[in-house]
């Protein structure tokens, strides 16, 4: 512990809030919230023994912050907030946009249809779900709509409204057509009133529907219906056979499960609806929290973010401030600790999974972190870095003969991809096609936003800056470098691909890293993810203006005869080389549209360059 740690324990406060943990460079690896300040941080810096992870976070910690809050409330909504905004490597982080599939029904439209939906919102409507490991909720919609004549458009339907004729799913068999007025309200509610009860766990009126339905098209025949029933029918076996006995339909519950070795851990998670184990999911955990019940509060506090929530949850470890958990995600929710019974048998599956999940799972994190933090570790010995490498940042340019000439700027943080800190720049002010200028804009361009604090991706410092190519590259890069004054912040080399020679400033000779190393390898994909998003970027923007054909410069061609023109005769440069007549085939031109096109070109030839 340094003398700055020393100092800040003596002025925390015994009020909630939140804080922060940096390294030596300033940058936040941890993110936590407490009920009283001092008894929580305190507990870290402590000599009384710690699991390794919690350990290893603590002998890379420099210095932290902290904020005081009104109330615990609001000190777990600071934390959610400070954790997605930094990403913390020793923080539970789970990635939006990742949600489980749901089915959703309005029951409030007059003829209400189910879709499927990835967030759940506070919208009056009904969810059913989540749906994963095995069961899809396009194949259950489908088994749905194989049973019931419910409708699946996407037409507004009022009382008042009528369409001019029934779809094909009428004629199928599939729908009632209530855009024809051919059902009644009270009718097609009944028809939504079985399909809800299917969801919620009654099985046996479904199944017979659809094998009626196999059965009268199998006399009928008609094979190809009867087998598409047939998969219907397995999917209703698939959902029995995840019926757990003596548990009633009508009861919503989720089981959380936290197993470690004190290194790595594993969070299992398993949903309950309609009497049915819907899923089981486990996810490798790095929280590094003192106790084992705030490491499952932490995960849950981010897991039911735009998600349904069950009655109960069962846990393994019992949780602090159960209240403020409810209050957070907006439900009073009946947290299990101690379960038995049924609920016990529940989590001991749980435990299991997580067990195995966590013994099959351990080599495949280590090999993840020897490629990642264990990489950066060799590089900044190897290469003898005055910082740990956390953000590295590399360039590429792309152009064709010096045209739409653009530059990649690709961040990995502890050796990932951090693809919303990618950035790509056009450049402006270089003529023809000279790379060196180019980079050198581009560099120039990111260093001043970072000197400036402008934009979101150019505030944070980059411990190292990758530099495509050699000597000249990497000389004409750091002039830049030390034109803002950055050199003794910001720490630059260069790969060259000849042989993957490593380069730093002002020493001719290079750096050697081992074939094949993890170092190397980490070295490799950064630049080639550069490389690739600079080709990415450069071809879009080419292929924009390529669209833009130079027939909208043609006085009476308009979007409909430019677009009959080239599917006619191909391109812009075929049509340029057609006679008046040739031009007049088309229905859309007319003479005197010909005429004018035909002059166009002979005024304004096209030029071929091609690709190098």
């Amino acid at each position: 512990m340094n003398d700055v740690i020393k100092d800040k324990l003596k002025t925390l406060t015994t009020k909630p809030g939140v804080y922060i943990m940096r390294d030596e460079n300033g940058n936040v690896i941890y993110v936590g919230k407490a009920k009283n300040l001092k008894n929580r941080v305190s507990q870290y810096f402590r000599n009384s023994p710690k699991p390794s992870k919690v350990q290893t976070m603590v002998d890379n910690v420099s210095s932290f912050d902290y904020f005081i809050t009104m109330s615990e409330m609001d000190a777990l909504a600071l934390e959610s907030n400070l954790i997605k905004e930094h990403q913390p490597f020793y923080n539970i982080l789970l990635k939006d946009g990742k949600q489980f599939p749901y089915l959703k029904i309005n029951l409030k439209d007059p003829f209400p249809k189910f879709e499927i939906v990835r967030r759940v919102k506070k919208d009056g409507a009904k969810y059913f779900g989540p749906y994963f490991a095995g069961l899809s909720a396009g194949e259950i919609l489908k088994t749905i709509n194989a049973a019931f004549k419910i409708r699946t458009c996407s037409n507004k339907i009022t009382e008042t409204s009528i369409a001019k004729r029934e779809c094909l799913n009428y004629s199928l068999g599939l729908c009632s057509a209530p855009c024809t007025k051919r059902v009644l309200q009270e009718e097609y509610k009944k028809e939504i009133e079985k399909a809800i009860n299917f969801l919620n766990g009654n099985d046996s009126e479904i199944e017979e529907i659809i094998t009626q339905k196999m059965l009268n098209a199998s006399n009928n025949e008609n094979f190809e219906v009867a087998i598409t029933l047939r998969e219907r029918l397995k999917m209703i076996k698939k959902l029995k056979d995840r019926v757990v006995a003596n548990l009633p339909k009508d009861v919503s519950k989720d089981v959380f499960a936290y197993v470690t070795d004190g290194l790595s851990g594993v969070i299992t998670y398993m949903v309950i609806r309609g009497g049915k184990i819907l899923g089981i999911i486990s996810y490798t955990c790095n929280d590094a929290e003192l106790e084992e019940g705030q490491t499952l509060f932490n995960f849950i506090s981010q897991y039911y973010q735009n998600m349904l929530l069950p009655n109960e949850i069962i846990l393994s470890h019992e949780i602090p401030s159960t209240d403020v958990l409810s209050e957070f995600l907006g439900k009073k929710i009946n947290f299990i600790s101690n379960p038995h019974g049924i609920n016990k048998t529940l989590l001991d599956m749980a435990l299991q999974n997580a067990k195995e999940y966590l013994e099959k799972h351990l080599e495949k994190d280590k090999l993840k972190y020897n490629n990642t933090l264990g990489a950066l570790k060799v590089l900044k010995e190897k290469l003898s870095l005055r910082e740990f490498p956390h953000r590295m940042e590399c360039y590429d340019i792309s152009n064709i003969s010096g045209t739409n000439k653009v530059c990649s700027m690709v961040v990995f943080k502890n050796g990932e991809p951090s693809k919303k800190d990618y950035r790509k720049f056009k450049i402006k002010t270089v003529k023809g096609s000279n790379d060196f200028a180019s980079l050198e804009e581009a560099l120039s361009r990111r260093l001043k936003r970072y000197k400036e604090q402008n934009g979101e991706s150019f505030k944070e410092k980059p411990n190292l800056l990758v530099i495509d190519g050699g000597k000249g590259q990497l000389s004409s890069c750091y002039e830049i470098l030390q034109r803002y004054g950055l050199e003794d912040e910001i720490e630059m080399i260069s790969l060259a691909k000849r042989i993957e020679e490593v380069f730093h400033p002002n020493n001719s000779l290079p750096t050697l890293l081992k074939p094949g190393s993890a170092e190397l390898k980490l070295l490799q994909r950064i630049r080639d993810e550069a490389h690739r998003f600079a080709i990415t970027y450069h071809r879009n923007l080419r292929n924009s203006k390529m669209a833009k054909s130079c027939l909208d410069e043609i006085s009476g061609v308009g979007p409909k005869k430019r677009d009959a023109l080239i599917q006619a005769f191909g391109t812009s440069e075929e049509v340029s080389k057609l006679s008046i007549e040739e031009l007049e085939i088309l229905p859309e031109i007319n003479h005197n549209l010909a005429v004018t096109i035909f002059n166009y070109f002979k005024s304004h030839p096209i030029t071929y360059q091609p690709e190098e």
